[in-house]
C-alpha cells in the first residue's frame, strides 16, 4: 500500500549522539507495516531512545512523548501483534488493512438499520398508489367511458416508463431472445385480457363492487389448479374458499349498481389472471422480477391495441374525444391519462418489490388488506350507497379471502419443510 508524503526533518537528541528523525505527513491512511518500518528506522540506539518532534532547531528538554510510551518501543512486541501481521500480509498480496472487530464496523445504510420501518413504507405505498390509481380511474370513466382505450393508455405510459429506465440503466435491461420470447408471450396474453376485463367491469359498476367479485380469484386458481394442472387441492382449502362464494353471491344480489356487463367482465379477469398463474410458472426464468414485469407490459400493449381500434375507435373519433375535452378541458384530460398510467405502473412495481421483502404470508394478508383499503374509500370518495346485505356479503367475502390466505401458506410452509428435512 503506497502512500504520497513530505517528510519534515526535525532535529532529535539522543545518549549516543543525533540523528534526523523524519514526521511523514499524508492525506491518506498509511498502513501498520509502513507505521512499523518508519518507526524502527527513526528509533534510536540505546534504552533511552524516543521518538520526538522539536518545533525549533534548539533541543527541548522535554520531549514530545506518545501517550503510554513511557518506555522504549520494542520491535519484537511490535512485530509479533496481530495487527502488525495482519497489516503485513495485506501489503505484501497489495490489498486494505481489515478492521477487526470490535476495533471499528463499517457504516449501516437506513435500510440495514430500520428494515421494519423501510418494509412498513413499501406496504404504505402500495396501499396508497392502489387507492389514487382506482379513484382516479373511476373519475376518468365518468367522463370518459371507453375502458378499451384507458387500458392502452395504463400501458403505454408504463413501457415509456420501462424505456426510459432501461436508458438510465435502472435497472440494466436484460436481454430476450426467441425462446424466452415464446415462454412470455401467454403470459403477457393473459395480463392484457384480464387488464382490459378489470376496466370494463371498473366502468360498468361500482369500484367496490368489481373489488368484491375479484375476490373470487382464488377460488378460480383452486379451481384451475385442480382441474386443468392436476393438483391435487386440500380439502381445507376448499373449506376456506365456502365464505369468499357465499359472500360475493350475497353482495352481487343486493348490489345497487349491478350490472351484468360488469360482473361477466370481473369473472372473466379472474380467469385470465388464474391462467397468467399458471403460465407464469411454466415460463419461470432467472430475469428479475422487473425486467420480466417490463417484457410483459410491452407485450400486452401489442396486444390490447387492435380490439381498442376496432371496438371503441370509430366512437372515438367521431365525439368520445371531443365530448371528454368538451367536459374538462384538454390539459385535465392528457393529465388524467398520464397519471392513472403511471399509477398503475407504479403500484404493480411497488406490490412486486413488496413480495421480495416479505414471507408469502405476509403478502397475502397484506393483499388482502389493500382490498379492504381500495373498497373502503371508494365508498367514501364516490359516496356509493351499499344495502346491509351488500356490506355483509363484501365483509365475510373478505375474511374468507383472508382465511384462505392463511391455509394456504401454512399448506406450503409445511410443502416447504418437508422438502427441506431431507436435505438436512
Amino acid at each position: 500500500m503506497s502512500s504520497t508524503a513530505s517528510p519534515v526533518l526535525s532535529p532529535s537528541f539522543g545518549a549516543s549522539g543525533s540523528r534526523m528523525s523524519s514526521l511523514y505527513l499524508t492525506t491518506r491512511a498509511a498502513s501498520a507495516a509502513s507505521v512499523l518500518l518508519r518507526t524502527r528506522r527513526s528509533s534510536f540506539a540505546g534504552n533511552a531512545s524516543r521518538l520526538a518532534l522539536s518545533p525549533s532547531p534548539e533541543p527541548s528538554p522535554e520531549p514530545l512523548r506518545f501517550a503510554g510510551g513511557s518506555g522504549p518501543f520494542r520491535r519484537r512486541r511490535l512485530a509479533d501483534s496481530p495487527v502488525a501481521r495482519a497489516a503485513a500480509a495485506a501489503d505484501a498480496e497489495g490489498r486494505e488493512v481489515g478492521v477487526p472487530d470490535g476495533l471499528a464496523k463499517p457504516s449501516q445504510s437506513f435500510g440495514e438499520r430500520y428494515p421494519a420501518l423501510v418494509t412498513g413504507f413499501f406496504f404504505f405505498m402500495w396501499y396508497f398508489l392502489n387507492v389514487i390509481f382506482n379513484i382516479l380511474n373511476k373519475k376518468v370513466y365518468n367522463y370518459f367511458p371507453y375502458p378499451y382505450f384507458v387500458s392502452v393508455i395504463h400501458l403505454l405510459v408504463g413501457v415509456v416508463y420501462c424505456l426510459v429506465s432501461w436508458a438510465v440503466g435502472l435497472p440494466k435491461r436484460a436481454p430476450i431472445d426467441k425462446e424466452l420470447l415464446a415462454l412470455l408471450t401467454p403470459v403477457a396474453i393473459c395480463h392484457a385480457l384480464g387488464h382490459v376485463m378489470s376496466n370494463v367491469s371498473f366502468a360498468a359498476v361500482a369500484v367496490s363492487f368489481t373489488h368484491t367479485i375479484k375476490a373470487l380469484e382464488p377460488f378460480c386458481n383452486a379451481a384451475a389448479s385442480q382441474f386443468i394442472l392436476g393438483h391435487q387441492i386440500p380439502l381445507s382449502l376448499w373449506l376456506s374458499l365456502a365464505p369468499v362464494v357465499i359472500g360475493v353471491s350475497m353482495a352481487s344480489l343486493t348490489e345497487l349498481s349491478f350490472n351484468w356487463t360488469g360482473f361477466i367482465s370481473a369473472m372473466i379477469s379472474n380467469l385470465a389472471f388464474t391462467y397468467r398463474s399458471i403460465y407464469s410458472k411454466k415460463a419461470m426464468t432467472g430475469m428479475d422480477s422487473t425486467n420480466v414485469y417490463a417484457y410483459i407490459t410491452i407485450i400486452a400493449l401489442v396486444f390490447c391495441i387492435p380490439p381498442a381500434v376496432i371496438i371503441e375507435g370509430p366512437q372515438l373519433m367521431q365525439y368520445g374525444f371531443k365530448e371528454a375535452i368538451a367536459k374538462v378541458g384538454l390539459f385535465k384530460f392528457l393529465s388524467d391519462l398520464f397519471w392513472i398510467g403511471m399509477f398503475y405502473h407504479l403500484y404493480n412495481q411497488v406490490a412486486t418489490n413488496t413480495l421480495e421483502r416479505v414471507a408469502p404470508l405476509t403478502h397475502a394478508v397484506g393483499n388482502v388488506l389493500k382490498r379492504v383499503f381500495v373498497i373502503g374509500f371508494s365508498i367514501i370518495v364516490f359516496g356509493n350507497k351499499i344495502s346491509s346485505q351488500t356490506g355483509i356479503g363484501t365483509a365475510i367475502a373478505i375474511a374468507g379471502v383472508a382465511i384462505y390466505s392463511l391455509v394456504k401458506a401454512n399448506i406450503e410452509e409445511q410443502k416447504r419443510k418437508g422438502a427441506a428435512a431431507p436435505a438436512q
